[in-house]
């Protein structure tokens, strides 16, 4: 197999490792069970049960204090990255980049799609205070990005089905994002339907098109560095 094979196969190479290191040590643990007495294996078993609950696997299902604590993290750093904003084009400086889509999109990578669809909608929850349109729009934009990228790296962990997966939620929150100005913006903007249509070529488009494109470089460069740090 050549070098460029193992890189696609192995996106996640180091987590699989550690995990088939982990099941085999437990399996030793559960043959060597059998020689304790009543008192020891009681004992075991208790503390198995505290490790369970302090250092839940990410793919595991369980809700253990760890990955609720990840979790708050990252909904955390979201509603942080969320406050961030940078016009991406000077001639319409109401159209502002925030970050917290690459938030979104390392926690669904990292965690699955629950983990997205959880930063993605409590990451904007402060802004429904503020602006609850505006905030209803990013929702819907970041669960649109988020779950079908997530969806599909959750299929076949590799770096071919992690910028497949970004492709594809790029291309859903894009149309999401059009449809959305065509639907909520004209309720609390006060303009016609035909006038957001008229802005979707000379602004939405492009903007949204830039926004989503650093979102998925950014997640496709760092993901791996911070899903090592997340799983040791």
């Amino acid at each position: 197999m050549s070098s460029i094979q193992h890189a696609e196969n192995g996106f996640d190479q180091t987590n699989s490792a550690h995990r088939a290191d982990t099941g085999a040590a437990a399996g030793k643990d559960a043959a060597g069970a059998g020689h304790l007495t009543d008192a020891q294996s009681a004992a075991l078993r208790s503390t198995e049960a505290r490790n369970a609950h302090d250092t839940g696997v990410s793919d595991s299902g369980r809700w253990s204090t760890r990955r609720i604590a990840i979790y708050a993290l990252f909904v955390a750093l979201a509603i942080v990255t969320s406050f961030i904003e940078v016009p991406l084009m000077p001639a319409m400086p109401w159209l502002k980049y925030d970050p917290s889509g690459i938030i979104v999109l390392i926690a669904g990578f990292a965690f699955g799609p629950s983990a997205a669809s959880i930063v993605g909608v409590l990451g904007f929850a402060p802004h429904l205070l503020m602006d609850p349109w505006g905030a209803l729009m990013a929702i819907l934009v970041a669960l649109g990005l988020g779950l079908p990228s997530a969806f599909i790296y959750r299929s076949h962990r590799s770096r071919k089905a992690a910028a497949l997966g970004l492709v594809v939620g790029a291309l859903v929150a894009l149309a999401v994002a059009i449809l959305g100005n065509l639907i909520i913006t004209p309720i609390y903007a006060k303009m016609s339907v035909q006038a957001v249509a008229a802005l979707i070529v000379p602004a939405l488009l492009p903007f949204n098109l830039i926004k989503f494109a650093i979102d998925g470089i950014a997640t496709y460069v760092i993901y791996k560095p911070v899903s090592n740090l997340l799983h040791r």
